[in-house]
């Protein structure tokens, strides 16, 4: 299992500051050679050949070779991703960023090893046992703080038994509704901040502007941690609905989506299970609102169409169940994420 841990850097961002301008002179460097092979036909520059271009320059670039390695490497690894003949040039306004590769990153104590240099970090959360890989790297943010993330390789959980498990509904009133009936507020950070972030915006204070954003966000991710760990801890087994963020991010509902980070919320869930060794899955939404979880029937009293929407109470024509719109829909999903486990369809 690979996991990333991430510590903020409290010594020699003068030399990380450094360091990432020429890093990005290496990743232009290569954009003009890729741009030159297509110029003239050749075959496109992979990791390999980009790494023989660049032999030899470690000194003279002030960087570390296992930097300029990882930099190549990660630019044919990009441009393969996304499909395309090249990619963008790093300016002066790129966030800071210098690769490296995992053996060239050592412990001392509290604090890293690396190109000769020791870094001291916020030391938020002891790093467990294990191999540092690739893709290790130092990252700059919005606000000039830098953070070293770890990518480690650690030992695998056992998996869980099948025992207690819970659906979750995702939604704007209640963040989530779950199968117990337990349901979790909508903490809505971004909407709390707008009057805030007006007046900074009008007295065009960009500094107070990328505060109040960074904040923002910081307290957004710390809820989505908390409530995805306390999920974890609590059942053996997660199904969530598939619920079409993105499209929905598309609609006059996209400013309270964006607010939620329904998907940095399930992709959490989803690495997080591992670790725990919980089963986690994603099924389909269709129908779990409509269909009775009583009885199982899709009756005719059920809410339909855009004009059901406002309705948050129902009651089933066949079994007279009077169900709660969003509990209605959590127990479906729950037993349609059950159904899925048992029938040994692979998930995360």
């Amino acid at each position: 299992m690979v996991l990333v841990y991430r510590y903020r850097v409290k010594s020699l961002t003068g030399l990380l500051n450094q360091q990432a301008r020429t890093v990005s002179f290496v990743w232009n460097y290569c954009n003009d050679r890729q741009k030159d092979a297509l110029r003239f036909g050749r075959p496109w520059l992979t990791g390999f050949d980009l790494n023989n271009l660049t032999t030899g320059s470690s000194k003279e670039l002030g960087l570390h070779s296992g930097v300029i390695n990882a930099v190549c490497e990660q630019f044919a690894k990009s441009r393969a991703q996304h499909r395309r003949p090249y990619l963008r040039y790093r300016s002066r306004k790129s966030l800071g960023w210098v690769p490296m590769k995992g053996r060239d990153l050592h412990r001392e104590g509290n604090a890293f090893r690396f190109a000769g240099n020791t870094f001291r970090v916020f030391y938020s959360r002891p790093l467990p046992e294990g191999k540092i890989r690739d893709g290790s790297c130092f990252a700059q943010d919005r606000r000039g703080n830098w953070f070293l993330n770890i990518v480690i390789e650690v030992a695998e959980p056992p998996i869980r038994p099948l025992g207690q498990g819970v659906g979750i509904d995702l939604g704007l009133k209640d963040f989530a509704v779950l199968s117990n009936k337990e349901r979790i507020d909508a903490p809505g950070f971004y909407r709390k901040a707008e009057a805030a972030l007006a007046v900074a915006q009008r007295a065009h204070k960009r500094r107070r502007v990328k505060a109040i954003h960074a904040r923002t966000a910081r307290q957004r991710l710390d809820f989505l941690n908390k409530r995805s760990v306390e999920l974890v801890r609590a059942f053996d087994h997660i199904a969530v609905g598939s619920i079409n963020a993105g499209g929905l991010a598309q609609t006059g509902l996209a400013k309270s989506v964006l607010d939620a980070g329904w998907s940095t919320f399930r992709k959490m869930l989803a690495y997080k299970a591992i670790r725990h060794g919980v089963r986690y899955v994603e099924v389909s939404e269709r129908f779990t609102t409509q269909t009775c979880s009583t009885c199982g029937a899709l009756p005719d009293s059920r809410p339909k169409g855009i004009a059901g929407l406002g309705i948050r109470e129902w009651t089933c024509s066949d079994c007279e169940t009077v169900h709660d719109r969003d509990v209605n829909a959590a127990i479906n999903i729950l037993r349609r994420g059950r159904a899925t486990l048992e029938a040994g369809i692979s998930v995360l």
